[in-house]
């Protein structure tokens, strides 16, 4: 019999939902008997969030260095003990929020790469604060890159239930989205979709592409980005044996998908997959890193600053992204 993987969950801003969200996701009975959770922040703000949250789940706290599969407990806590609540700004993004956030996913992505823990989630981040923290902040995926020592492409994926959406191009001006597509670039993140849904248990999973441009070009009338960079990659993922298709009308796709033609959808920018995944489930969207030696995932709404303190956050996202990431750590251990 296979051990639950242990999984790092980091707490995200402590100006949003993050702190009540870590709370009551501690507390669910299905997460805990999924994998083994290792909380990474400040005791006195998850206490916090466990009060706005009405919760009072059990843990064992424990010291950075300890060695956490050998330490017994249902769930622990790695107290960093870096942050006074009193220092928070409810609903603000602020360096001090921003530096919490930061040290608390550095720790839990230092433990995964270090074998340490299987896998790595998170709750939400806000990029502001994160900027303030350390200026060269992009996104999630580059410091992860560098904290891992990744040299090899990495990604973020959307998934909702059986439906993900991968992108080619990410956190880059819309005017700058076409310059950046190249039938390089959109052959690797193709590969790499394929790669990570077999990770994630699809045998074969079947993916569409989708167009840049209106129409998926409207045989060049509109483009030829489609006839002359997209086409000719999806030719020669089917040549190698993935299951691939396009490139369709953005604006159908996703309704193709929905019904259950395809497993994924490679769009060409953020914009053009996540307005459709977050239409269609914003409580339950996960966000998946692909490309790493172990899964990270988090929900892929934000901090939701107009409702924190409040206690009404949905866990639905959340528990979604830890149970994901228990699944693929599980997978990989066997």
């Amino acid at each position: 019999m296979i051990a639950k993987p242990l999984i790092a969950l980091a707490m995200g801003d402590p100006a949003g939902i993050s702190p009540e969200l870590t709370a009551k996701i501690v507390a669910l009975d299905e997460v805990r008997a999924r994998g083994r959770l290792v909380v990474i922040g400040d005791r006195r703000i998850f206490d916090e969030g466990a009060r706005i949250a009405g919760v009072t789940p059990e843990l064992t706290t424990v010291k950075p260095d300890a060695d956490l599969r050998a330490t017994a407990g249902e769930t622990l806590f790695v107290d960093l003990g870096h942050l006074d609540p009193k220092e928070v700004e409810a609903k603000t993004a602020t360096l001090a929020g921003g530096k919490f956030a930061l040290a608390n996913y550095r720790h839990a992505l230092e433990l995964a790469r270090d074998r340490r823990v299987d896998a790595v989630c998170f709750t939400p981040f806000n990029k502001q604060a994160m900027r303030l923290a350390r200026a060269d902040y992009d996104d999630e995926i580059a410091f992860s890159a560098e904290i891992a020592g990744l040299k090899t492409p990495a990604s973020e994926f959307n998934v909702l239930g059986e439906l993900w959406n991968a992108r080619v191009t990410s956190h880059i001006p819309l005017k700058d989205v076409a310059a950046r597509l190249s039938s390089e670039r959109i052959h690797r993140a193709l590969e790499l979709t394929d790669a990570c849904m077999r990770n994630a248990g699809f045998a074969r999973p079947r993916i569409a592409v989708a167009g840049l441009n209106p129409h998926a070009g409207d045989g060049g009338n509109f483009g030829r980005e489609e006839i002359d960079i997209i086409a000719p990659v999806v030719v020669a993922g089917q040549r190698e044996g993935i299951a691939v298709q396009g490139p369709f009308p953005a604006d159908t796709v996703f309704l193709r998908a929905k019904r259950g033609d395809f497993d994924a959808v490679l769009t060409m920018y953020h914009d053009q997959g996540q307005i459709a995944m977050k239409l269609m489930g914003f409580d339950r969207g996960v966000t998946l890193l692909g490309g790493f030696p172990f899964p990270i995932c988090t929900p892929a709404h934000g901090t939701a600053y107009d409702i924190a303190g409040q206690g009404i956050a949905s866990t639905g996202a959340t528990r979604a992204a830890v149970l994901l990431a228990a699944e693929m750590a599980t997978r990989r251990r066997a």
